[in-house]
């Protein structure tokens, strides 16, 4: 039988999806046949798996770090969030339907037997399948037909490890208070703890494990510090964004407009992680610095919603001004049908049926169609002649004058428009900074030196880098009992 085990948190962003993917590469590392699960997630942050569907990037990254194809099995149900109170539901990778919080809430049960069946499916042929939670099991009042936690744990009897973030502070309390409020059922899945994120000198926490051993009974399997190895990797979350550093002082600033719907965010690290560039993520009240040589519009859940909010930042005026002098403008996806003249969605899509003016910089117009777009692709730059490879995630179809001046080719197909001075342009694929040839060619007509970096090849290596790490933190009987 396939070996599998469950890491809960004690909240979200305790540092879960980190821990699975270097799990699965401790894992693969010593010869297993390892894979990634998550029965529920929500993110806006998707990938096009190696099956063709729609998955967190999160298991898309375990995927990797497991040295296994994707699928959609490994997250089987996906929540993108559309509004305050509703999400587009994808199960096991395909559109399921559209739903608001208390909708979802009485839908949950008839999802469970598709998780159920896409757990046996990532099961097979495997050594050991490493499940990562959602939000925390203490949420008592989503118990009833949980799907994400010990709703899954229990009916699929996944014995499962906690862990507590130390690093927000009333990691005992949050430990001990799960332990305490837990039903017996769902409290004696739990086999043991990890400590995550911890600074400073372990020693010190020592007084913290025998007060949290005494009133739970549980072992600590850990205590992990700070891993900077998990600063390399994408994120998944967008709650990252509210606390990354601006100003790093690259020769190239690029700013990012922070909208609340932005999707797929991560296809900026590419150009975070070269030196000479200083990219900003710009929030609200903030405006758009006039240094800046790029702006980059990233992808968008609900476009004509961010569009209103862009406008309602005066970001459209900052933008306007940036072009004007001479500033250069990147849309992707959904920022792409921003740059447009309109975008049109009659059917509803995205909320109530309209037509609203988009930004006008690209002479194209957008029509959302029900159909979704969801591939991997191979590409290629006609800007700067060298080899793409990318993703689309997309509704809408977008026509117009300028994507006679396409940026780029997909599968053979011109994608995406083209100012008449180049100097604004959008594309619906996804990952093209991922390109080091590509980012070299961008860099250098900016006059900036960069590219040099393999980026793929950087995610893999710091991926190693925590499994190195995990094994030395980690409890060696436990590692041996589940690795050996």
């Amino acid at each position: 039988m396939t070996r599998a085990i469950m890491l809960q948190g004690t909240g979200s962003d305790v540092g879960k999806t980190i821990l699975v993917a270097g799990l699965c590469r401790l894992a693969a590392n010593r010869g297993l046949k390892v894979a990634p699960f998550k029965p529920q997630n929500m993110s806006n942050n998707a990938a096009v798996s190696d099956d063709g569907g729609e998955i967190g990037r999160a298991q898309w990254l375990q995927a990797l770090a497991a040295r296994t194809p994707s699928s959609v099995h490994m997250n089987p149900v996906l929540l993108k969030p559309q509004s305050e109170t509703g999400s587009q539901i994808i199960v096991q990778g395909k559109v399921f339907g559209q739903a608001k919080g208390r909708d979802y809430q009485r839908l949950k049960p008839q999802l469970l037997g598709a998780v159920l069946e896409s757990f046996e499916t990532v099961c097979a042929g495997k050594d050991l399948v490493i499940v990562e939670g959602a939000g925390s099991p203490a949420e008592i009042n989503l118990r009833a037909g949980d799907i994400a936690n010990m709703g899954f744990a229990t009916r699929a009897g996944v014995p499962v490890v906690l862990v507590g973030d130390i690093d927000r502070g009333g990691v005992i309390a949050s430990l001990v208070g799960t332990h305490t409020i837990l039903p017996d059922e769902d409290r004696a899945q739990i086999i043991g703890y990890i400590i995550n994120k911890f600074r400073g000198d372990v020693t010190l926490f020592d007084d913290g494990l025998s007060a949290i051993g005494t009133f739970t009974g549980w072992p600590c399997f850990g205590v992990i510090p700070w891993l900077k190895a998990a600063a390399r990797l994408p994120a998944e979350d967008s709650v990252v964004l509210e606390r990354l550093v601006k100003g790093t002082g690259g020769a190239l600033k690029v700013a990012v407009p922070v909208l609340s719907r932005i999707a797929n965010f991560d296809d900026l690290d590419p150009l975070a992680a070269e030196p000479e560039v200083d990219l900003v993520y710009v929030r609200a009240g903030e405006p758009l610095p006039v240094d800046a040589g790029l702006v980059v519009l990233p992808g968008s859940k609900s476009t004509i919603a961010d569009l209103e909010e862009l406008r309602s930042h005066g970001w459209d005026r900052d933008l306007a001004m940036h072009v004007r002098r001479g500033g250069r403008v990147i849309g992707i996806c959904g920022g792409y049908q921003i740059l447009g003249r309109s975008i049109a969605d009659p059917l509803g899509l995205e909320g109530a049926p309209r037509t609203v003016d988009g930004l006008g910089l690209l002479d194209v117009e957008t029509v959302m169609a029900p159909e979704k777009t969801v591939r991997n692709s191979e590409a290629h730059s006609l800007e700067h002649d060298v080899a793409l490879a990318g993703y689309e995630i997309h509704l809408g179809v977008t026509q117009g004058p300028d994507t006679l001046r396409a940026p780029i080719r997909i599968d053979g197909r011109a994608d995406g428009a083209g100012s008449a001075d180049r100097r604004v342009i959008g594309t619906y694929l996804h990952g093209l900074f991922s390109s080091d040839a590509y980012r070299r060619k961008l860099l250098e007509s900016f006059g900036v030196h960069g590219g040099g970096t393999n980026y793929r090849a950087s995610v893999d290596a710091a991926l190693d880098d925590l499994a190195t790490e995990l094994e030395t933190r980690l409890s060696r009987e436990w590692l041996d009992g589940l690795l050996g």
